[in-house]
């Protein structure tokens, strides 16, 4: 089962301008501030900025689904065409991630919480 999109993660690559402009757009201060990853909460979303999204393939936001089991539904897509890009992976505090790619080039994202 799927909670919907609530989460989306830009590829930047400058990530102290881009944490500046999403700073400035979503009025609030990042949640979580590490060179490897901003995280913004605003009107129920998870904004997300990677400086290393880029060379991990992204070419613009990826959208995540949340799921509540992100093996069943990485499969689910598998079988119905799509293509893993990241399999299942544990970003910490027990949140697991994946990324697909459907058969036009668009990518999946899938996010499980603990």
């Amino acid at each position: 089962m799927t909670a919907g999109l609530q989460t989306i993660i830009y590829p930047v690559k400058d990530l102290e301008r881009a944490k500046a402009l999403f700073s400035a757009l979503l009025e609030v201060e990042p949640y979580a501030d590490a060179p490897y990853y901003v995280g913004f909460k605003a009107a129920g979303q998870d904004v997300g900025l990677d400086p290393n999204g880029h060379a991990k393939g992204m070419t613009g936001p990826v959208p995540y689904w949340h799921v509540d089991d992100i093996r069943a539904r990485l499969a689910a897509l598998v079988v119905a065409g799509a293509e893993v890009l990241q399999d299942v992976q544990d970003v910490g505090g027990g949140r697991l991630i994946a990324s697909a790619k459907d058969a036009d080039g668009n990518l999946i994202g899938l996010l499980q919480d603990a």
